[in-house]
């Protein structure tokens, strides 16, 4: 790797969420953040314009590899064909990276403290609640946003001022923060579907299928515009465990002793 190389990957991982050098060597660069826990080691490879990435850790880079198959090269690696390429794919790695566990739970943390030492004394413990609540769903909403690709879990809709981020498992019923902020604890939801699932009128299946509460009829999912079939666009199976807590919920509400879905 000569010099201009070596260059070119700095400044392309500063500008685009990799600002620490972790290890500059021979044939390759490790970058890393203070705003996330990922690396990414950078090399060029023949032929010229040719640059291999390798994200870890692993959940990071199965989400890459998820929304952007393109670019894997081999099962390890990442390929960019140009700086401008590079650029994107450390972009998009590094916005995953702040919003898969466990990086909302520390940044939580961080902002918590940060707000702490900047609250008045009185009244200490009912000023933390309140600060961990608002700073908490801040973050929470902004890692759906970034795993959901700033778009509706289900409609695909991406005007940020209709999505609502959605628990799966409540706030208050969750044991930990890591908990709370987990980013596969909830969906990104329309106003009208995050209505729906909140108040357990509407759950999903671990297809990702939308069953519905006896309530909502089929008059009434069609004023809503609910006529189509409702599936979730992408389901991880790291959804599933919060999902069946919120079917739990979902069955309890609608009344019904034996769980079935309502299709009609």
């Amino acid at each position: 790797m000569n010099s201009l190389e070596r260059s070119l990957i700095l400044k392309a991982g500063y500008d685009n969420g990799w600002e620490v050098v972790i290890n500059e060597g021979v044939e390759e660069v490790v970058l890393g953040s203070a705003h996330h826990s990922a690396r990414a080691t950078i090399a060029p490879f023949p032929p010229k314009d040719l640059w291999t990435i390798i994200i870890t850790p692993k959940a990071i880079h199965d989400e890459i590899a998820r929304v952007y198959p393109s670019f894997c090269i081999l099962p390890e690696y990442f390929g960019a064909i140009s700086e401008r390429d590079l650029c994107y794919m450390l972009g998009q790695c590094a916005g995953l990276a702040q919003s898969l566990p466990d990086e909302p739970c520390r940044r939580f943390t961080k902002a918590v403290a940060e707000e702490m030492a900047n609250a008045a004394s009185t009244s200490a413990t009912e000023v933390e609640r309140l600060v961990r609540q608002r700073v908490g769903q801040n973050i929470y909403r902004e890692s759906l946003m970034e795993y959901w690709g700033g778009a509706c879990a289900v409609t695909g809709i991406a005007l940020p001022e209709l999505l609502r981020a959605s628990h799966a498992k409540p706030w208050a019923e969750c044991a930990t923060d890591a908990e709370r902020l987990n980013v596969f604890n909830g969906f990104l939801l329309c106003a009208h579907l995050d209505a729906l699932f909140d108040r357990h009128l509407m759950t999903f299946d671990e297809t990702g299928a939308a069953t519905f509460a006896p309530q909502i009829s089929t008059e009434v999912r069609t004023q809503l515009g609910l006529s189509a079939e409702i599936k979730l666009r992408w389901l991880s199976s790291d959804h599933i465990p919060f999902l069946a807590y919120h079917r739990e919920a979902f069955w309890r509400t609608a009344g019904n002793s034996q769980p079935r879905l309502l299709t009609s």
